[in-house]
């Protein structure tokens, strides 16, 4: 066996000692991240997260872990945004609407009848244009990983049928806590009620809104087609939701396990997709089943016309103009 001389065992453990700090350094990045999600347990994004999870988990060795807190347990959207920004909360999936109160191109994916279809919003996140939309996050506290489906909002209410614009005139209608979107239903006639997702159901059960606007899952697992017998396929947004992880969150992160994170959030998109597509026609269905009426054969364009000072206002912001422009023109 050979005699390490006193130089030799010095430069062992030098060696020693670093890869024992590097083993150190290792298990003190691992940690587990928490992220919220409004929706309940079984809901496709709350499904999306969790798969996501696993997936950092088997490729981090283990290291890093998700915990995933559904059914509003960290709190209101508007609440769980502002904990993400100051990295109180580690990962959020909210809608844009409300995080448009802080990111400006998010206000512009929750414009009005913007995209013509649910193809058609796909093609624009799936490209360039998403790419870009979700780098555009950092400066104000967060970063953006990946789109998940919202299908389209339409307006539902209790009162009676919306077969026209002038149907709307004096309802009061809840909206999620954004300027957009009390402008888009004041420009239809209603009166917009801002008020947190977890307070719609018995504010309709107790009368004190009329109805509100959502897509069909939203509409039915929540209970909301008791109370809101009429459904008109406005189909007015098309706005994604998109998940984010604090800037705090990630600059804890290495390179590596960036790109880890990265991949596993396209992937959950992915997943989440083909749960939508699931949950979305089972809605439809228990609410066809449950009596509800559905508008569907509406002329849309004098709710589109409607629009028109919305667009007009945005239109003043030369990036909200032209990111409009750009999105439209996707073929």
């Amino acid at each position: 066996m050979p005699v390490l001389n006193r130089a030799e065992r010095s430069r062992t453990g030098v060696v020693f000692v670093a890869l024992l700090l590097a083993i150190c350094a290792t298990s003190a990045v691992a940690r587990e991240f928490r992220a919220a999600d409004t929706q309940t347990e079984d809901y496709p994004t709350v499904q999306a997260l969790r798969y996501m999870g696993a997936m950092i988990h088997e490729r981090t060795g283990g290291r890093h872990e998700i915990k995933v807190f559904h059914s509003r347990q960290l709190g209101e959207e508007k609440e769980t945004i502002e904990q993400t920004r100051v990295g109180a909360i580690d990962l959020n999936r909210t809608n844009v609407a409300l995080i448009g109160n802080f990111v400006p191109a998010m206000n512009v994916l929750a414009m009005p009848f913007l995209f013509r279809s649910i193809e058609h919003m796909q093609k624009v996140l799936d490209g360039p244009v998403g790419s870009e939309i979700l780098d555009s996050f950092e400066p104000y506290g967060f970063v953006g990983l990946c789109f998940y489906d919202s299908g389209a909002r339409s307006i539902y209410n209790g009162v009676r049928p919306v077969k026209s614009v002038a149907d709307l005139k004096g309802l009061r209608l809840r909206v999620q806590q954004s300027e957009l979107m009390s402008e888009m239903i004041r420009a239809l006639g209603a009166e917009p009620v801002e008020m947190p997702y977890g307070q719609v159901l018995p504010a309709l059960a107790n009368h004190l809104i009329d109805g509100a606007e959502n897509n069909w899952p939203s509409f039915v697992t929540t209970d909301h087609y008791k109370h809101a017998g009429y459904y008109t396929l406005t189909e007015h947004t098309m706005s994604p939701e998109v998940l984010v992880i604090s800037l705090k969150a990630w600059r804890s992160l290495s390179a590596e396990d960036q790109q880890i994170f990265r991949e596993a959030a396209l992937r959950s998109s992915r997943f989440m997709r083909e749960k939508w597509r699931d949950l979305e026609e089972q809605s439809q269905r228990k609410a066809q089943e449950a009596g509800v009426t559905i508008v569907r054969d509406i002329d849309r364009k004098p709710f589109e016309d409607a629009m028109a000072a919305i667009y007009a206002k945005a239109g003043r912001d030369p990036a909200a103009a032209a990111l409009i422009e750009r999105i439209r023109k996707v073929e």
